[in-house]
């Protein structure tokens, strides 16, 4: 229901604050933390050609008109918590009409991934990456062409 996406912050950062902060963000919404979800693209601000990731961030918040009320109290708490990782920070605010969204949840399978349900598979095949090829890798082929 509620997307925060995060532009000019390291994507692992942003992983780790959702994880931090998403049922205290939850209560000043007055939702459920199922409602809130987070966006990290793995991205970077610029201001005429100079990288201003972690300088300069920008954070949009997609919600229902609604949750216009809560707007001051969720700005004021986004300034002090990231004030550690981010430098200058801009948000913004985006409504939408609740009737435009739609969803489709997979009663078959958990809402959410879980580092309780989370499914860690095994690589069978063994990779021995310090071992570096010294032969000619054209060996037999010099003579193609000639």
């Amino acid at each position: 229901m509620i997307t925060i996406s995060i532009l000019g912050l390291d994507q692992y950062a942003i992983g780790t604050y959702s994880a931090e902060h998403t049922k205290n963000l939850a209560n000043l919404f007055e939702i459920k933390t199922s409602d809130i979800s987070f966006y990290a693209p793995n991205c970077f601000m610029y201001h005429e050609g100079v990288d201003q990731t972690s300088w300069n961030t920008l954070i949009r918040i997609h919600a229902p008109r609604q949750f216009d009320q809560f707007k001051d109290k969720i700005t004021t708490y986004l300034f002090k918590t990231l004030a550690d990782i981010a430098i200058n920070i801009a948000v913004e605010f985006y409504y939408y009409d609740q009737n435009n969204r739609h969803e489709r949840i997979n009663k078959e399978y958990p809402r959410f991934i879980t580092d309780a349900n989370v499914v860690e598979i095994e690589d069978k095949h063994e990779h021995d990456d310090d071992e570096l090829f010294d032969g000619n890798i054209f060996e037999g082929i010099e003579d193609i062409g000639k």
